[in-house]
């Protein structure tokens, strides 16, 4: 625990130099950024994102209804079951010479895809800092807005929405949740059937293998470096892999079959089949209870430990065919106006990016309106935000979960 500190506050010192130049970066001129927002009006954005939730989708053509009305933009969502498939095409694309007038303008990404394209030299930058929003962004108190999974960001992407691990329970049913990953595996033991997670490569599935690897992990540090070498794999994910065989037979439906992705998860709990379900955004389930998706009676829990946390991004391709609209769209989502509708649980609860400090009052009062929700924790309860694995761990992890469990 002591070498994760100490890893951790030099990553934090590192983070925070690198804050102070961000901050400093200017953004576009006032000339620039009006010759961007003119050839940006008339164009189509192919914004690639994850399709597999009405409520986000809704979000999504709700900035498609502004971006149109305020600048003149098109806004089309090419709804993915997984963003390495958006990732693929471009790469496709580049080998095939396809260099500009590319299929793809936006893409929702973080993590080993981000990582993916960074290396692959796919991405269309460093922009993110130019764009006016940016300094709205909160880079010192918030400093995964720099950083995706251990990979510096460089400008490359623009956050657009935080994410940490959180436990959404039936209260009714469930009247004291486990509160550690030990805890977990004893009532799972103990109510057979009753949990379950998303297969990987879902992202919540995998991000909860995460949370594992990083619970049981003699040395989690070692986790935020890429993968040294096989034996260091092996050796450091072995304790994952015993406690999945462990808990595996007592899972829904003893392990043989997943929840395809979060909203199949979701709907396991409604209809009463689990007890458990893993969200990404803490206020995601008083958005549910709002919506009519989940009963009165759900709550929420984190583990004592801390739980997993990062930011989200888009990203523009290098061969993006409208490069200017789809800045315009990535400023528009770092907007006051846009985080804010975000952040209601009504619509999605899905938490700032943003410095509130930095707001205008007018801009300020749109999140001070917002209702905490009934089974929101306030921020001081949500515990601590442990650090994602660097991409390279995922990747393996998530093929060697495939060759273990997949059915």
């Amino acid at each position: 625990m002591r070498q994760l500190a100490r890893q951790l506050a030099r990553q934090l010192a590192a983070l925070l130099a690198t804050a102070l130049v961000w901050a400093a970066a200017p953004a576009q001129s006032a000339d620039d950024w009006a010759q961007t927002l003119e050839k940006a009006r008339g164009q189509s954005v192919y914004w690639n994102a994850w399709g597999g939730d009405e409520r986000i989708n809704a979000y999504i053509a709700w900035v498609g209804e502004r971006v149109a009305a305020e600048h003149g933009i098109t806004l089309r969502h090419v709804k993915l079951a997984d963003t390495a498939d958006a990732v693929s095409r471009v790469l496709a694309e580049k080998v095939a010479g396809r260099l500009d007038d590319g299929s793809v303008d936006l893409i929702w990404i973080n993590g080993e895809n981000f990582a993916t394209m960074k290396e692959q030299g796919l991405l269309f930058g460093p922009f993110a800092e130019s764009l006016p929003n940016f300094r709205l962004v909160d880079v010192v108190n918030k400093p995964t807005t720099l950083v995706d999974f251990t990979v510096p960001v460089e400008g490359l992407e623009a956050p657009w929405g935080m994410a940490k691990i959180n436990f959404i329970y039936d209260s009714a049913r469930l009247p004291e949740p486990p509160r550690s990953t030990a805890a977990l595996l004893d009532w799972a033991k103990a109510n057979p059937g009753r949990f379950t997670y998303p297969a990987p490569p879902d992202f919540i599935g995998s991000t909860f293998l995460k949370q594992v690897v990083h619970d049981l992990a003699e040395d989690p540090s070692v986790l935020q470096s890429a993968v040294p070498d096989d034996a260091t794999f092996e050796t450091l994910t072995e304790p994952l892999w015993r406690f999945l065989d462990a808990l595996s037979p007592h899972l829904w439906r003893k392990g043989q079959v997943h929840p395809a992705n979060a909203p199949a998860q979701r709907q396991l709990l409604d209809d009463g089949e689990v007890d458990i379900s893993i969200s990404f955004y803490p206020s995601e389930a008083s958005s549910f209870i709002a919506n009519g998706l989940l009963p009165e009676s759900a709550r929420t829990f984190v583990f004592d430990g801390g739980t997993i946390g990062n930011t989200h991004f888009v990203a523009i391709p290098f061969n993006a065919a409208h490069k200017e609209a789809a800045m315009v769209v990535a400023n528009f989502l770092m907007s006051a106006e846009a985080q804010a509708k975000k952040q209601d649980p009504r619509v999605w609860g899905d938490d700032t990016v943003l410095d509130l400090a930095k707001l205008e009052p007018a801009e300020r009062a749109l999140f001070d309106r917002l209702p905490l929700g009934v089974a929101t924790l306030p921020p001081d309860k949500l515990g601590a935000t442990l650090p994602e694995p660097h991409p390279t761990w995922m990747t393996r992890i998530e093929a060697e979960w495939r060759k273990r469990y997949s059915r």
